[in-house]
């Protein structure tokens, strides 16, 4: 069933999403005050940083958890040396209280220690004392620049069994995530989906994010899953400014449809909470 079949508003499918969002922030110095603009008890997802490594993103989920956020980790495998630090990593998350991970390879030329994948890493924990009700794994809904489409499947249908859910890398099409859903369940993957939205994006302030991450990480991150141009695109075309209307619109329609499985979305914000939860709370009301 593609997209252009679905038209008609669904503000019930609206409200879902917003109301039930997750939203992503990076573990940099600008973390604790943008978490201040989250509401009370949100469900955040904590990046691993190339520049400050799996430890700062340990080290910020135990903060947010004493907070009282729901928090839920980037556990990046290229990133943990050996068992030994993953399962102090576990022991670590689970005296915090989380219940819920997101085990991405990670973007690391080559790995720290001895896992290569997200793969490696989920099947050395499931060996270990330590258990999670949640564990997230990877989807590319607009595929990989330097992995095929074939291979991606293959190692989503290898992650399956050690998962509860996949989140998508960031999409602006609606359609490009639905139509991918459908392969993924015709091919027999059958997992909840959160699809990975961005939030409020200012240009200015993306190009400053990505000074203090690095080398530019967060426009190396949107060219690898959107496409530089489209990404360009999108913000000429909002004057600077992008929101995010036309995606929740699109996948609404078929927010509780158990094929499509889409549980809720994942917002990158790029650490520019304010601008974002000032667009979601607007939609709530409209």
């Amino acid at each position: 069933m593609s997209l252009g079949t679905r038209t008609v508003s669904h503000p019930d499918g609206v409200e879902t999403l917003l109301t039930g969002a997750r939203f992503e922030l990076m573990p940099f110095e600008s973390f604790d005050e943008e978490i201040t603009h989250l509401p009370d008890g949100a469900t955040i997802a904590i990046t691993t940083s190339p520049q400050l490594g799996i430890e700062r993103t340990v080290e910020r989920t135990e903060t947010a958890a004493e907070l009282g956020y729901d928090v839920v980790p980037h556990i990046a495998a290229r990133y943990v040396e050996d068992r030994d630090q993953l399962r102090d990593i576990a022991r670590r998350l689970r005296d915090a209280g989380v219940t819920d991970i997101f085990v991405p390879g990670g973007d690391k030329e080559e790995p720290v220690g001895e896992f290569e994948s997200a793969y490696d890493l989920l099947s050395a924990l499931d060996d270990m004392e330590y258990y999670f009700e949640e564990v997230g794994i990877t989807g590319y809904p607009e595929g990989h620049d330097f992995i095929d489409d074939e291979t991606l499947m293959e190692a989503m249908q290898r992650k399956e069994p050690y998962a509860t859910y996949i989140v998508t890398q960031l999409c602006y099409d609606p359609e490009t995530v639905v139509e991918w859903i459908e392969d993924i369940r015709a091919q027999g993957v059958d997992l909840p989906v959160e699809v990975g939205i961005p939030g409020v994006m200012k240009y200015q302030r993306l190009l400053q994010i990505s000074k203090k991450v690095g080398v530019g990480d967060s426009v190396k991150f949107l060219k690898k899953t959107t496409g530089i141009l489209g990404f360009v695109k999108q913000l000429v075309g909002s004057r600077g400014t992008y929101k995010p209307d036309e995606l929740i619109d699109g996948l609404a329609p078929y927010v509780g449809d158990d094929e499509y499985k889409i549980r809720g979305i994942h917002i990158y914000t790029f650490n520019q909470t304010p601008d974002t939860e000032s667009w979601r709370y607007g939609r709530l009301e409209d």
